[in-house]
């Protein structure tokens, strides 16, 4: 199944980018576009970094920083529910084997 790709038009820091998008992913890239342009806004009326093509960098830092920042807490989540289903098992398991003994 071919997805129906066409060009959709998304404004960053006011300039216009055309972008080839599935129909579907349409509404993300547009949404994506809009977290980006904040971002650089933000980088931008700080007044700290100077250029397009350097604001646009350390925008680029900072996502990327958000995203390994939230994997990581992802990461931390989903070993504690780990052990805690292993720390869980291992009850169920010492409960059934006690009832198993007091049957004998």
């Amino acid at each position: 199944m071919s997805k129906d790709v066409k060009p959709v038009t998304v404004q960053i820091l006011d300039k216009d980018y055309l972008v080839s998008c599935p129909e579907d992913e349409r509404a993300a890239l547009v949404a994506s576009a809009q977290y980006l342009d904040g971002k650089m806004r933000e980088i931008r009326a700080s007044g700290k970094v100077v250029g397009a093509d350097r604001i646009a960098v350390m925008a680029a830092l900072n996502i990327a920083h958000e995203l390994l920042d939230r994997q990581g807490q992802k990461d931390d989540y989903q070993t504690t529910v780990s052990n805690r289903i292993r720390a869980l098992q291992s009850k169920i398991e010492l409960a059934l084997n006690s009832g198993n003994q007091l049957e004998l």
